[in-house]
C-alpha cells in the first residue's frame, strides 16, 4: 500500500502552508509596528503584487486552494469574528450608541443604493462599497461577496475605495478634532461610528487620548456586531429581486454563527486566554482570504471599473463625517 499522497493533495496542503505564512507575516509586520497598514489591507496589496508577478506560474496548480480560501474558509472566519464581540459593550455606550450605529447602517446603505443608481453603478458594487463604509470596511466586503455573489474585480474595486477613505478619515479626527464642537464622549461616539476599519478607529481615536480611544472602539464593535442582521437582510433583499420560480430565501449559515459566538463571547464561557486563540486564528483566516482575493485581482479590471465607485466613495466619506457629527450631537 502506497503511503505517498496525490498530488493534488500536496499541492492544496502547499497552497494553505504558503497563504498561511505569508499572512502570517503580514499580522507579525502589524503587531511589531513595522507598518500601519491593518493585516488586512497589507494582505490584499501583497496578493496583488504576487499575482501581477510569480502567480500565473502556480494558479493552475493552487487556484482551487486559493478558491477555497475565499469561500468556506473566509464564511468560517466571519462567523468567528463574533467573538471578538460582547453584548455587555452595548451598556457602556448606552442606547444613543445604538441608534447611532443602526442609523449611520441605514442611511449609508440607502445612499449608496441611490447614489449608485444616479451614477450608472450595478447593484452589487453600491452594496459593497456601502457595506464597507458602513460596517467594517475590507471584513464586510468579503463578507456580502458571498451573499452578492460578486467578482473579485467588484470586490478589489470595493476594498480600494474603503481603504482609501477610510484611512482619509483616520487621519481627519486627529489633525480636525480640536474644531468639533463635541465632547470626548461624543468625539468617541462619531470616530467609532464614521471610520471604516476597526484598525483605523483604534488608530485615529489612540492618536487624542485613551477616552477617547475606549468609547470609540466600542461603538465601531456595535457596527461590526450589525454585519450579521445586514447580511440576513442582504439575503432577502437581493433574493428579492426577479428570479427564477421555485428559489428560496438562503439565510447565511456564517451570519447566524457570528450571532452565536457573539453570544457565547458574552456569556463568558472560555478563558481570555482561549478567546484569545480564537481571535488570533479567525484574524488569520480573514487575511489569507484577504491575500487570495490580491492574488486573483488584477490592476487592468480594476481600472476598468473606472471613477464612478470612488466618486461614491467620496460622498459616502463626506457623508459619514458631516452625517455623523448632526446624528451624534443630536442623539446625545
Amino acid at each position: 500500500m502506497s503511503l505517498s499522497l496525490p498530488i493534488s493533495r500536496l499541492s492544496h496542503i502547499a497552497a494553505l502552508l504558503l497563504l498561511g505564512l505569508l499572512s502570517w507575516a503580514c499580522i507579525t509586520a502589524n503587531q511589531l509596528g513595522w507598518v500601519t497598514a491593518s493585516p488586512l489591507m497589507l494582505a490584499i496589496l501583497l496578493g496583488m503584487v504576487l499575482g501581477h508577478f510569480g502567480y500565473q506560474h502556480l494558479e493552475t496548480r493552487f487556484s482551487n486552494t486559493v478558491q477555497w480560501a475565499k469561500g468556506p474558509l473566509l464564511r468560517l472566519a466571519i462567523a468567528l469574528y463574533g467573538f471578538r464581540l460582547s453584548l455587555d459593550q452595548i451598556q457602556q455606550v448606552g442606547i444613543s450608541g445604538v441608534l447611532l450605529a443602526a442609523l449611520i447602517l441605514t442611511i449609508t446603505i440607502s445612499t449608496a443604493l441611490w447614489l449608485g443608481k444616479k451614477l450608472g453603478l450595478d447593484k452589487q458594487t453600491s452594496l459593497l462599497v456601502g457595506a464597507g463604509s458602513a460596517i467594517c470596511g475590507a471584513a464586510a466586503v468579503l463578507a456580502c461577496q458571498s451573499q452578492l455573489k460578486a467578482s473579485d474585480e467588484k470586490v478589489s474595486v470595493a476594498i480600494g475605495c474603503v481603504v482609501l477613505f477610510g484611512s482619509l478619515a483616520m487621519l481627519f479626527y486627529p489633525l480636525a478634532y480640536a474644531l468639533l464642537p463635541v465632547t470626548e464622549h461624543q468625539l468617541g461616539l462619531l470616530i467609532g461610528a464614521t471610520v471604516h476599519e476597526v484598525a483605523q478607529v483604534a488608530a485615529a481615536s489612540g492618536a487624542i487620548n485613551e477616552p477617547v480611544q475606549q468609547v470609540a472602539v466600542i461603538e465601531k464593535m456595535l457596527r461590526v456586531m450589525l454585519l450579521a442582521p445586514f447580511l440576513l437582510w442582504l439575503g432577502w433583499f437581493h433574493q428579492s429581486e426577479p428570479r427564477e420560480e421555485g428559489t428560496r430565501l438562503h439565510i447565511p449559515w456564517f451570519a447566524l454563527g457570528f450571532l452565536a459566538c457573539s453570544l457565547i463571547s458574552s456569556a463568558d464561557w472560555l478563558s481570555g486566554d482561549n478567546l484569545a486563540a480564537i481571535r488570533y486564528a479567525d484574524e488569520l483566516m480573514l487575511t489569507m482570504a484577504m491575500l487570495a482575493l490580491g492574488l486573483n485581482t488584477r490592476i487592468t479590471d480594476v481600472v476598468k471599473a473606472g471613477r464612478r465607485p470612488l466618486l461614491m466613495a467620496a460622498a459616502l466619506f463626506v457623508l459619514l463625517i458631516g452625517g455623523g457629527l448632526i446624528l451624534t450631537l443630536a442623539l446625545t
